[in-house]
């Protein structure tokens, strides 16, 4: 069975700022999301992300307690969706995930992976492009994606 790779929206949002939406498409093919984070993203997604609707929507208010509705609905979704993989940012939606032994990676691994596979030449561009948007990761992040990605 093809991986799943379900997307929140701050990954959406991060790549579409610095113009590098394609990238998901270029590193997974096909991306999944939900109505909730189609909703919060509010453009319209490009035809390979598919929007789906969580089954359990009880899972998704539970974790709507500790964090929104989103990352809720994404991590709702990764329950339901055998051998799949989320792409979280939030820590604290990362938390949870681990809590739940769900798989992640986050905007910047999915830089990383762009490199490994040759999509990218270097990362060091696209973390400069992102370090002038209101999205933050610390040193020792851009220093661990950096050694990851052979730069």
């Amino acid at each position: 069975m093809h991986k799943t790779i379900i997307s929140d929206t701050s990954c959406f949002i991060i790549l579409n700022n610095i113009g590098e939406l394609s990238l998901l498409q270029k590193v997974y093919g096909k991306i999944t999301t939900t109505l909730e984070i189609a909703a919060e993203y509010g453009e319209s997604l490009p035809e390979w992300v598919e929007i789906v609707k969580v089954i359990d929507q009880s899972k998704q208010l539970l974790l709507e307690m500790q964090i929104d509705k989103g990352e809720s609905s994404a991590i709702a979704l990764a329950l339901e969706t055998p051998d799949s993989t989320i792409i979280l940012d939030d820590n604290k939606a990362r938390k949870i995930a681990d809590q739940l032994r769900l798989p992640y990676t986050g905007t910047i691994g999915v830089i990383v992976k762009a490199k490994l596979q040759g999509i990218i030449p270097s990362i060091k561009p696209l973390l400069s492009k992102i370090k002038q948007t209101d999205f933050r990761f610390s040193a020792e992040i851009e220093l661990q994606a950096l050694k990851l990605a052979n730069e």
